[in-house]
C-alpha cells in the first residue's frame, strides 16, 4: 500500500533547475517513482544531459531563462508536446546572491524576485491552464521566516513566495491541484565545509540532530508532497532544517 501511495507511474514531472544540486536529485528520486521527467535548465546543459541520461523513464532536457516571460511558455509548452501534460511542477529553480542592502542594486533585487517568485507564478499559471488534477510543490528557505545578514533580496523572495503557495492552494483546490512547499535549512554540497567551516560547525552545533541536510531530503519530501500520500495536504509549508527553527532567539 505505501509504495502505490508513492507511486508516480505514467505521471510527467516538470523540475526547474533541475541541472545540478537539489532539482537533480529531485528528479532522480520522482523519476525513481516512476515519472517521467522534464529537466529545465539555464547554463549547464552538459549537467542537464546527464541527468537525463540517468533517468530510468523517459526524460528531456529543456533550456530557459525564468526572467523571461516567453522562455517560461516556450518551456512550458515544449515540455507538453514531448511528454504530454504536466501533472507534477516542481519549482526549484532559484537565484541566491549575497549583498548588503545598503550596496544592493534595484537590478539584483528585481533579478532575485523574478526568477524566485514571479516565474513560479507564471508556471503556476500554466499548470492550472491545462485544465486537470495535479500538484505543485514549490522549494522555498527556512530564511523565508528568519532572515540572514545579506540575504534581504532572497529571504523576501521565499517569503513571498511561501505566501504565493498558500494562495495558489487556496484558488486552484476547486480544480483538484493541490499546491504546497518545501522549507530547507542548510543542504549539503560538494566542498560546502571546506568554503565554509566555521559555517558548517555553527549550524552542527546547534541543529537538534547535528548534520546539515541532504539533497536527497529535501527530494523525498517532494516525492511525499507531490504523491497519493499527500492527497489531503495542501496550503502547506514542510520544513526540512533538522530542526534549526526549534532554536530559540534569546
Amino acid at each position: 500500500m505505501t509504495d502505490q501511495l508513492l507511486s508516480l507511474i505514467g505521471k510527467h514531472a516538470l523540475v526547474t533547475g533541475a541541472s545540478s544540486g537539489i532539482g537533480a536529485y529531485i528528479a532522480a528520486t520522482l523519476d525513481a517513482a516512476g515519472a517521467n521527467i522534464t529537466v529545465h535548465y539555464n547554463h549547464n546543459q552538459t549537467g542537464a544531459d546527464q541527468v537525463v541520461h540517468s533517468l530510468t523513464n523517459k526524460g528531456q532536457a529543456i533550456q530557459a531563462d525564468l526572467k523571461s516571460r516567453v522562455a517560461v511558455n516556450a518551456l512550458f509548452n515544449r515540455a507538453i508536446e514531448a511528454l504530454g501534460p504536466v501533472s507534477i511542477l516542481v519549482n526549484c529553480a532559484a537565484e541566491q546572491t549575497l549583498s548588503p542592502l545598503k550596496d544592493m542594486s534595484l537590478e539584483s533585487w528585481s533579478d532575485m524576485q523574478q526568477t524566485n517568485v514571479e516565474a513560479v507564478f507564471q508556471m503556476s499559471q500554466l499548470f492550472a491552464a491545462q485544465n486537470q488534477p495535479g500538484a505543485i510543490v514549490n522549494i522555498s528557505s527556512i530564511e523565508g521566516s528568519r532572515p540572514a545578514y545579506g540575504h534581504a533580496h532572497y529571504s523576501t523572495s521565499k517569503a513571498a513566495l511561501e505566501m504565493l503557495t498558500k494562495a495558489t492552494a487556496f484558488e486552484l483546490g476547486p480544480s483538484n491541484i493541490r499546491v504546497n512547499a518545501v522549507a530547507p535549512g542548510l543542504i549539503w554540497r560538494a566542498g560546502i565545509e571546506e568554503a565554509w567551516p566555521e559555517g558548517v560547525n555553527r549550524w552542527k552545533e546547534r541543529a537538534p540532530l547535528r548534520r546539515l541536510g541532504h539533497p536527497n531530503d529535501v527530494a523525498n519530501a517532494v516525492l511525499f508532497l507531490a504523491s497519493d500520500a499527500a492527497s489531503f495536504v495542501t496550503g502547506s509549508v514542510l520544513t526540512v532544517d533538522g530542526g534549526m527553527l526549534t532554536q530559540p532567539g534569546w
